[in-house]
């Protein structure tokens, strides 16, 4: 790691892992070097926090306060449409198993009833075919 000017802050070298901490000191960009000396492709994935730290000296002002208290408003506003989305979808799903459940009540039902129907078309139709049996059988043995 090297400092705007190009003074090495940081080196770690031959490593898989590392987990380093340094204090910036200079205002700039600061660059991060990766060497690879395997013959195969490696990725490298690496995060930088960054954090403000502020001397015991340096006390906050009802400036420092107006930004943030207006950060803190837009958070509350999204949460707030956030719980109401949440909300609205939990009532939807709702309205979505009452549907679902009386849709299946009704399959149930007109299942039965056409089962029913089948059974009685079944009965009439051997009732039907036996009375033309028994007349064929009558006029045949007369």
């Amino acid at each position: 790691v090297k400092d705007p000017r190009g003074d090495q802050i940081h080196d770690s070298r031959g490593k898989t892992s590392d987990k380093f901490e340094f204090v910036v000191h200079k205002r700039g960009v600061h660059r991060f070097c990766f060497t690879n000396k395997s013959p195969y492709h490696e990725t490298v994935d690496f995060d930088v926090h960054i954090g403000h730290f502020s001397y015991f000296d340096q006390h906050a002002k009802d400036e420092h306060f107006g930004p943030l208290f207006e950060q803190i408003a837009k958070l509350d506003e999204a949460l707030y449409n956030i719980q109401f989305e949440q909300h609205w979808l939990e009532a939807q799903t709702d309205r979505q198993a009452i549907l679902n459940e009386n849709m299946s009540r009704r399959a149930v039902h007109k299942a039965l009833f056409e089962s029913a129907g089948l059974v009685a078309a079944s009965v009439v139709q051997v009732y039907l075919m036996r009375r033309l049996f028994e007349r064929k059988l009558g006029s045949s043995r007369v």
